[in-house]
């Protein structure tokens, strides 16, 4: 852990090394060159830099302040340990370039002083493009030459050399040469000669290899150059097998070290015609490539695909689901029979929860750290327990408070990732907590039980789930849902159940998983989310006969619930809710006792019969 004492001392390196540049300020963003969501040690810069662990949020340092942006999952956790930096915390409202620019205007910098410095190696193309212009109406300029913090820290860690190893079958039901194929094919569709890949759930999914370079998500630090007739991955020398060396040639890719990725792309041909996404690749990437090569802007064809699973996968995904509802019954009987008679605190659920899962066949890995927050803990949407600092809930002599434990937490399985958050009764419930339950509650099962037209922009679904609270004046400030991969990331495009512009990338497709997880935080006091990954299947609407001449229905979607455990019905004040939404709710458990049954017995048998109790 950081010594608060040493951010000071990094931040004052940083500001000479501006000064001697010549820079005004630089921004240091949460981003690596594959512009992934969890950093691999090399690329933590804005945590080492300012002590804010977080995993998102954007720092700038100028010469007499520095500032950190992030949206409201962070802000009390960015209080306290950006607390004695003198890193000033701004929280994010919305859109987050007009708060730098904004930021970086008080400072009533000279024009000819004004440059704020950048890695461009980290930053997203799309980024780079909106901040540069808006910038330049402010009379700033943006220097993306070379990383500034880079020269500060010596001991900065290697990039990550564990081996690659492949995703087979059965729980790879599609071969990597179809991938291939179907790639060039919606290549040759956009009038495009060659595909760069930097994004490395897209490299992974693509190639059918995994790997453990980022903590949670089953990916490799690597990019690919696709072309109509061949393909290059490049990757640390030693870090793929010289087995999969040789099934990756069979298929036509060839493996060439890391370094040289930059130096192929500039080295396309001049009649090449690259297709790149702006939402995943650097600006280093795209500065890279030579004049006159054309290039083609759009979504990676892979992201599209990999977000509709096939029904061979979605049948491996519903096996996982229910080997986490085995694991997370047997962690429920421990934990309610130990309450009161054991010293639990929020480590001890993690720790715990995390042994029952490593015991289900094809576990991996978590796919993301645990969230176990009691009380007012649990009103940090991005809270973690840590050694120095966590909740007790029980000892031997009784409890050592009433209130509500939210528990988020998910796996990577050979077939499939999870990902879900139940919020559990320690002791008797309040009403004032039994009535925000209740309408997250409202707002989950609104969202699970809607059916919407095929291609529905999915930005668009997230009010249904939010118009319970809305009703009573509440809102939460992070998103609805987000899209989950196949043994891949935890958060995964293009889907996003949210407030997010939507954009025709968006769209809802059959075999598409996503959340559910709206949410409800009393700072200081409980925060409630309750979660479900749910899976977009077709659906016959029960709509009148149409008469001649009535515009068609079209195709509709509804969502399967796919995840697997109670929700405690202890939490709930039944007067809120209507009957619709009880028979939903019995049927779900009902559904849930069924399919878990098989799997556990003893104690855990018991507690899941308890819990799936109709109402």
């Amino acid at each position: 852990m950081t010594s608060p004492s040493t951010i000071p001392q990094r931040l004052s390196a940083l500001r000479q090394h501006l000064r001697q540049q010549g820079w005004q300020a630089c921004l240091v963003p949460s981003s690596d060159p594959h512009l992934s969501e969890y950093l691999p040690d090399r690329w933590q810069t804005r945590a080492w830099l300012s002590g804010f662990n977080g995993s998102a949020g954007t720092l700038i340092v100028a010469h007499q302040q520095a500032a950190l942006f992030t949206d409201s999952r962070y802000w009390e956790q960015a209080e306290a340990e950006l607390a004695g930096s003198g890193i000033a915390l701004f929280k994010l409202e919305g859109a987050a370039v007009p708060a730098y620019v904004g930021w970086l205007k008080a400072l009533n910098v000279p024009e000819s002083q004004a440059v704020l410095a950048v890695d461009g190696a980290v930053l997203g193309l799309a980024m780079t493009q909106s901040l540069s212009d808006a910038l330049a109406a402010e009379h700033w300029t943006l220097n993306t030459a070379q990383d500034p913090v880079d020269a500060i820290w010596p001991d900065r860690p290697a990039p990550p050399m564990v081996p690659v190893f492949e995703h087979t079958l059965p729980h790879a039901s599609t071969p990597r040469a179809d991938k291939l194929a179907a790639l060039r094919q919606a290549l040759k569709a956009r009038g495009a000669t060659h595909h760069w890949i930097a994004t490395l759930d897209d490299l992974a999914w693509v190639l059918n290899l995994r790997g453990a370079d980022v903590d949670y998500n089953p990916v490799f630090i690597g990019h690919a150059l696709i072309s109509l007739d061949s393909a290059t991955l490049f990757v640390a020398p030693g870090k793929v097998p010289a087995d999969i060396q040789a099934r990756l040639a069979q298929d036509g890719v060839q493996c060439q070290p890391y370094e040289q990725a930059l130096s192929a792309l500039r080295q396309l041909p001049p009649d090449a015609r690259l297709l790149i996404d702006p939402k995943r690749i650097t600006w280093g990437l795209r500065e890279a490539v030579p004049p006159g090569v054309a290039v083609i802007e759009a979504i990676n064809p892979t992201t599209l695909a990999k977000s509709r699973k096939t029904d061979a996968e979605t049948a491996f995904v519903r096996e996982a689901m229910e080997r986490d509802g085995a694991a997370m019954c047997a962690f429920y009987a421990w934990f309610e029979n130990a309450l009161g008679q054991e010293h639990i605190s929020e480590l001890t659920v993690d720790e715990r929860l995390t042994a029952e899962r490593v015991k289900q066949p094809g576990f991996v890995s978590l796919s993301f750290p645990t969230i176990a927050g009691f009380n007012a803990n649990g009103a940090l949407p991005h809270y973690r327990a840590t050694p120095d600092s966590f909740a007790v809930l029980s000892t031997p002599q009784g409890l050592s408070a009433p209130g509500l434990l939210l528990i988020d937490s998910g796996a990577q399985y050979l077939g499939g990732t999870t990902d879900i958050t139940r919020v559990w009764a320690i002791g008797t419930p309040t009403k004032a907590q039994q009535r925000d339950f209740t309408l997250v509650l409202k707002g989950t099962l609104a969202l699970s039980r809607a059916r919407y037209p095929r291609g529905t922009l999915s930005p668009m679904l997230d009010a249904i789930a939010r118009a319970p609270l809305w009703a009573e004046g509440i809102d939460f400030g992070h998103g609805t849902g987000h899209g989950v991969g196949y043994f891949m990331n935890v958060h995964e495009g293009p889907q996003s159940i949210s407030k997010a512009v939507p954009d025709a990338t968006m769209a809802m497709q059959p075999g598409m998983i996503t959340s559910i997880e709206p949410g409800l935080y009393r700072p200081r006091q409980w925060g409630i989310r309750i979660e479900n990954l749910v899976l977009n299947v077709p659906v016959v609407p029960s709509v009148a006969n149409t008469s001649p001449g009535d515009p068609e229905h079209g195709e509709y979607l509804a969502f399967e619930t796919l995840s697997l455990c109670p929700i405690d019905t202890r939490c709930i004040d039944l007067s809120l809710l209507r009957a619709d939404e009880i028979d939903w709710l019995n049927g779900y458990h009902a559904e849930v006792l069924k399919r878990l049954t098989p799997l556990v017995s003893g104690e855990a048998l018991a507690w899941l019969e308890k819990r799936t109790r109709p109402i």
